[in-house]
Formats: structure tokens, C-alpha cells, sequence
């Protein structure tokens, strides 16, 4: 198939890019500004989802969409906010799918993306996803995987290199939000990219929505702990921090004197697992495990 695929500059964008690659697709990355190195993308082309105009014509030609792009963390100074990104660049994507006629569209969500969700930026995925759905496509699928692990290229986000660079590095003793007992279910990036190349042959999945998660739920203390021996780092004491006194504290300070947003405080502390792992279930991947082994690349972080 001929794939356009955005965010392929991005931490699983790449690995996605290789996947689809490996698979024997053929893959337009459509980047913000072409850069050198890209693995996996045969074509690039220049293009930002928040300028329709620029996205003219570059999904001519193909069978599938595969719409990765999303941030983390807003700059509102700058236009960048998760309802710009993640509702209305889907909006602009979908537009350009359809009037192309492109016959799939493969969008990447996130556990958790609901209605009445905690944050925006859960109740932002979700509206991207009814876009899609409702869009009428031939074959449209949503993913929404969970924490996201994995080696990521220089200067890409990716939550355990972020812990162990903003915290367990630098600080003598690891402030744990909460009881700290809440789960979470960390899921490789190269799982979650097999799932995506798995998802474009799969017509039975039309109008999922579709959890990938790792190979156990943890608390959030022990994946601390984990990351940690990964890292190298000797493990140092944690003090609990009520999560009711916390809250206001990181809404104020949050995202410059803090290494945590607001939105990304009530994220943690709901916990994030996937109880029906579509990974296993639907894609019959077995998920890596997210042990020291797997967790080495963090010695360099």
C-alpha cells in the first residue's frame, strides 16, 4: 500500500515508519520541514496540519492515512494547544484523506481518550477520534495506546528517559504524588508500531477503538523503581506527597518550576491500564516486557 504518514519525525513515528517499511508498504512522511535520516519514509513532503493549504495534495495517491501527530504539553503563546493539534489538525487530515479519496485512515489515540475525561488532553483525543470515525471512511481504525517505552532518537520526548533526567537523577529523594500505588501499563514502541502496520490489513477492525497495553500493570512506585535499575541509578527514598495539597501547588507552578503539568498530574494519578489489551487479543502481539533489559538504553539518559 501507499501510506501517508504523519509524525514520522516523531518518538513512535519512527518506529511506525520502519514497520510500515518492513511490511512492504510504501511510506510519504509528511513533515513541517524535510530533514536528512528518516528510516522508512521513501518520500518526504513538507506540510503542517494547522494550515490546510499546505496539506493539498499531499495524501494524492494514497490507500491510507496513518495520523500519528500529538503533543504532550501545550505552548499557548505559540497556537499550540491540544485541542488546535489533536481536534482540529486531525479535522484538517481527515479533509485532505477524504478529498483525495483515500479509502483508510489508522488514527493513533491514547488510553484514557474519553468524553469526561480529566484533561484536556484526553478530551481532545477523543473528539479527533469521532472525527475520524465519523468521517466515512472506508476502513477507520483508532489505537490508543498507553504509556509509551522505548529508545528514542535525540531530543524526543519519551516518559522514561523525561523521569530519569527531571527526577530520578537530580534529586536525592523521589517525590511520589498521592499513594503512589496507582497502575500503569507500559507498552514498547515497537509493539504499538506492529499494531498500526497490523491494524491497514485488518478490515474486520473498522470503527474500533482499540487499548494497546504492555505485559503487566504496575504501580507507579515500582515502575520507579524499574526505570531506575535500567538506568543505573541506585535506589533512593521516596516520600508520598497527599495529592490533594499537591494539586494546587503544580497548577501553579507546574510545567516551568515543576517537571509535571496540571493535566499531566491528573493523568497519573488516575492511573493508566489497559484491562482488555487489544495488543494480545486482536493483534495476537505478546507484549515486551518492561524489565532492566528493556529499560537499558535509559543508562545514557
Amino acid at each position: 500500500m501507499n501510506i501517508l504518514l504523519t509524525g514520522a519525525t516523531g518518538f513512535v513515528g519512527q518506529y511506525v515508519a520502519r514497520s510500515l517499511s518492513e511490511a512492504g508498504h510504501t511510506v510519504r512522511a509528511l513533515v513541517r520541514s524535510k530533514t536528512g535520516g528518516l528510516r522508512g519514509a521513501h518520500e518526504q513532503v513538507e506540510g503542517d496540519i494547522l494550515r490546510p493549504s499546505s496539506l493539498h495534495g499531499k495524501a494524492d495517491g494514497m490507500d491510507a492515512v496513518v495520523h500519528l501527530v500529538g503533543i504532550i504539553e501545550e505552548k499557548p503563546a505559540k497556537g499550540i494547544t491540544f485541542d488546535t493539534v489533536h481536534h482540529v489538525g486531525t479535522q484538517n487530515m481527515v479533509v485532505e484523506a477524504k478529498r483525495a479519496g483515500v479509502r483508510s485512515f489508522i488514527q493513533m489515540s491514547a488510553n484514557g481518550a474519553r468524553e469526561d475525561g480529566v484533561s484536556a488532553y484526553q478530551t481532545s483525543k477523543w473528539k479527533a477520534e469521532n472525527t475520524v470515525l465519523r468521517a466515512g471512511f472506508e476502513h477507520a481504525v483508532v489505537l490508543r495506546p498507553s504509556l509509551v517505552f522505548g529508545e528514542p532518537a535525540p531530543g524526543q520526548p519519551e516518559f522514561c528517559s523525561q523521569l530519569v533526567r527531571t527526577l530520578l537523577r537530580p534529586f536525592p529523594v523521589w517525590p511520589v504524588f498521592g499513594d503512589g500505588a496507582y497502575c500503569m501499563q507500559p507498552v514498547h514502541a515497537q509493539d504499538v508500531a506492529s499494531a498500526f502496520t497490523a491494524a491497514l490489513a485488518r478490515p474486520d477492525l473498522n470503527g474500533k477503538r482499540l487499548c494497546l497495553g504492555g505485559s503487566e500493570a504496575l504501580p507507579y512506585t515500582d515502575i520507579l523503581k524499574r526505570i531506575a535499575r535500567g538506568a543505573g541509578i541506585r535506589r533512593r527514598p521516596m516520600i508520598k506527597q497527599p495529592a490533594a495539597l499537591m494539586a494546587p501547588v503544580i497548577s501553579l507552578f507546574g510545567g516551568w518550576a515543576l517537571p509535571i503539568t496540571s493535566d499531566q498530574f491528573r493523568m497519573l494519578i488516575e492511573g493508566n491500564v489497559c484491562p482488555e489489551n487489544s495488543l494480545q487479543s486482536v493483534f495476537n502481539i505478546e507484549p515486551r516486557a518492561f524489565d532492566e533489559a528493556a529499560l537499558a538504553y535509559l543508562a545514557g539518559a
